[in-house]
């Protein structure tokens, strides 16, 4: 097995950190009483400016006047990271979490796949570039081992158990995951470097160090195997960020709303499917919580079309009151079917797909805006369709049994009908200037009170135009104008 480790150093930050503040911006991680809190984890750029681990929160700012401290979040760290996980399953089935800053793939099985380490660890820094989070990728035939080489330095590369008993020998004792007491040990007997350790006979080096201690060492070197829980990624995708500061305006979520969506479109990639429907849930203080809900008709996981839909949507929302949290669900998760193209696209450059197009339009306009007609089973024209919103299912909608398909629809000799066709019939300004099909007879309605009896033709009038006109049964005159072809 080959195993490689993915360590965000600054994961507990970068979990806690507001939407709007930049990550090259010094920040602390803080920790200890309300009035005297302590600074527990500082970023690169706090670090430059002199911050360390374990000075109070005043002194950080002596050294940097503006440094942001935000409080420890376990649970937010917890939904990171599993994001994180979502989207390395993309390449491997066996992920592991490692909290609170680390995830373990197994990717022996997918070396063949990509073509190599080489061609795997570009595909992998390419995805986990897009999270703009600072990690190390280190890969090592053992989970531990790999783990602790991700911890110190970035890049490492050892497929042989020697290899990585041989680097992890140069490695520092306070490097290597032992508890902080048991380094500290160590180092008073003189042994910094893990070899040192290494070398001590097993006996006196558990009576040193304890067993606990030396079941890390073990593992790390792979003399004892690790029982790891195989992440599953969840049927379902929530994700909520609570704003430091209360939102007006609807323009203001939408920062934070591309950075949700975006990690949508990759938990959807690691499962190979799309989304049907999500929802935008904000939440108010002191009121009821405003629920958008965005649906599509075809599955997606394009995060840009996802955000376009979503932000059309938010425009046409008027907020009741200042937002403090959004939350964004999607539980319609179906399979993505694949697009299916010709080798020789004839659609013109620059045009927009149909399905996109009525997408944009019912977020813009509304779902029940924007319909599609449904064939009822009657004769008479002006019953034969009715509208039916994209977004239902035809089969539930209450209609007609089908009709059973005439003679000369089985044959292909349907008659004609007008690609326009009037909800209620008017009467013919003037005379046809010649008829050009026809009669078509057309009696039904006894039994509901709308009896129709007419006699349908396709007529030509002194204008040009093509239209479908009818006449009382056996009657020429009085001529009503039904619909027109196109």
């Amino acid at each position: 097995m080959l195993w490689a480790c993915l360590y965000f150093p600054e994961l507990p930050l970068d979990a806690v950190r507001p939407p709007d503040c930049a990550r090259e911006a010094a920040a602390v991680l803080v920790d200890g009483p309300v009035r005297h809190p302590r600074v527990a984890l500082a970023n690169q750029a706090a670090r430059k400016a002199g911050i360390r681990s374990g000075q109070s929160l005043a002194a950080a700012r002596a050294l940097h006047a503006d440094v942001p401290g935000w409080r420890r979040d376990v649970e937010a760290e917890r939904h990171l990271l599993t994001a994180l996980a979502d989207t390395a399953y993309r390449f491997s089935n066996e992920v592991s979490l490692a909290p609170p800053r680390a995830l373990l793939v197994e990717v022996g099985a997918s070396l063949s796949l990509f073509g190599g380490w080489t061609a795997l660890e570009r595909h992998l820094r390419t995805d986990f570039d897009g999270w703009a989070l600072g990690y190390r990728l280190s890969l090592a035939p053992v989970a531990a081992g790999a783990r602790v080489l991700a911890t110190c330095r970035d890049g490492i590369a050892l497929l042989e158990k020697s290899q990585l008993v041989n680097v992890l020998s140069d490695f520092s004792v306070s490097n290597c995951g032992l508890e902080r007491k048991t380094s500290s040990s160590l180092s008073a007997m003189g042994l910094d470097r893990l070899g040192q350790v290494f070398a001590l006979p097993r006996a006196e080096l558990s009576r040193r160090i304890g067993p606990a201690a030396l079941l890390h060492l073990d593992r790390m070197r792979g003399l004892v195997g690790e029982a790891l829980a195989s992440y599953q990624p969840p049927t379902r995708y929530q994700r909520r960020i609570e704003f430091d500061y209360r939102i007006d305006r609807v323009e203001a979520l939408l920062f934070p709303l591309q950075r949700m969506l975006r990690d949508l479109g990759r938990f959807l990639v690691a499962r190979d499917g799309g989304v049907q429907s999500f929802e935008l849930v904000l939440e108010h203080e002191h009121q009821a919580t405003t629920r958008i809900t965005v649906g599509l008709l075809e599955a997606q996981r394009d995060a840009n079309l996802l955000l376009e839909l979503a932000r059309t949507r938010l425009e046409r929302v008027a907020l009741v009151a200042p937002v403090e949290a959004l939350n964004v669900l999607a539980e319609d998760l179906p399979t993505l079917r694949p697009l299916h193209e010709d080798l020789f696209d004839t659609t013109p450059c620059g045009t927009m797909e149909w399905p996109m197009l009525v997408e944009r339009l019912r977020a813009r306009l509304g779902d029940e805006a924007v319909c599609r007609f449904l064939e009822v089973a009657d004769h008479r024209p002006d019953r034969a369709w009715r509208l039916c919103p994209l977004d239902r299912d035809p089969s539930r909608i209450a209609a007609l049994p089908a009709r059973r398909k005439s003679a000369g629809e089985e044959t292909g000799l349907r008659p004609p009908r007008p690609l326009w066709l009037l909800r209620r019939a008017i009467p013919l300004r003037s005379s046809p200037l010649r008829i050009l099909a026809g009669p078509e007879r057309i009696e039904s309605g006894w039994w509901d009170g709308d009896d129709q009896r007419h006699d349908y033709y396709v007529v030509q009038t002194r204008e040009g135009q093509r239209a479908w006109a009818y006449v009382a049964s056996g009657e020429i005159g009085n001529w009503m104008l039904q619909g027109w072809f196109a």
